[in-house]
């Protein structure tokens, strides 16, 4: 089964644009497990423009499935989760002030790098994700590094897929075989929606996890966030 994580920095964004606390981030962890979630995701960037640090604590006690924290392996950020110690830690390569993600490790450059933070948060017993490029020989070097899981980077998938599916789909299939035999599971995630997730989930059958925010959230505005969340977990069947 693909499980689906709700990422639910949108949420936090929203209510940082006006201060206070509405919408509430507890309310949507709450809700969106409720309404057939089957994990939550937050990324807490360095300026906390959207999630805070206040806010993953705050949440954690509320976690009934699976929380899963994004962000680069920064000191701060380890010392974070390491006292949270979330069921998951995905490993981005951003930069302090980037946007948002566009990007995979190039995980042979950080092999030595990613290696000792993945040992630490091994100690911890937190499974680790390694954000990539659906590219072999990253997956490979996610193999060298020891990390349980890869998540592919589907943004470049997203947007081939209304031109050309089959060959927008071609790399992430290669991908996903590679991390296969090297015995490591496959997430996936960024600019994944309605309209091309039950096409990836089809031709990835290892697919463990897909972490979806932005789509979701603005989904939701029209079609309310229960309604929402059981559209995605029908492309997942």
């Amino acid at each position: 089964m693909t499980r689906l994580s709700v990422n639910i920095n949108k949420i936090a964004t929203l209510r940082n644009s006006r201060g206070g606390k509405i919408p509430s981030v507890k309310e949507a962890t709450i809700k969106c497990q409720k309404f057939g979630a089957q994990g939550i995701t937050v990324h807490p960037r360095p300026d906390e423009r959207h999630i805070t640090r206040h806010d993953v604590y705050e949440i954690k006690p509320l976690i009934t499935t699976e929380f899963n924290i994004e962000g680069y392996p920064s000191d701060d950020f380890l010392k974070m989760v390491i006292e949270v110690k979330p069921d998951q830690v995905t490993l981005v390569p951003d930069h302090h002030n980037q946007l948002t993600s566009d990007h995979g490790w190039d995980t042979w450059k950080n092999l030595s790098f990613l290696k000792d933070v993945i040992s630490a948060l091994r100690e911890n017993k937190i499974r680790s994700s390694i954000f990539v490029d659906p590219d072999v020989l990253a997956v490979e070097g996610a193999a060298e590094i020891k990390t349980d899981r890869i998540e592919l980077y589907t943004e470049p998938y997203a947007t081939l897929y209304p031109i050309e599916r089959h060959k927008a789909i071609e790399p992430f299939i290669e991908a996903a075989k590679a991390a296969k035999r090297l015995n490591i599971e496959v997430n996936a995630g960024h600019d994944l929606s309605l309209e091309n997730l039950n096409y990836l989930y089809n031709h990835i059958p290892n697919l463990a996890e897909v972490s979806i925010g932005h789509a979701l959230i603005a989904d939701a505005l029209y079609m309310g966030l229960e309604t929402t969340i059981k559209k995605y977990l029908d492309c997942l069947k």
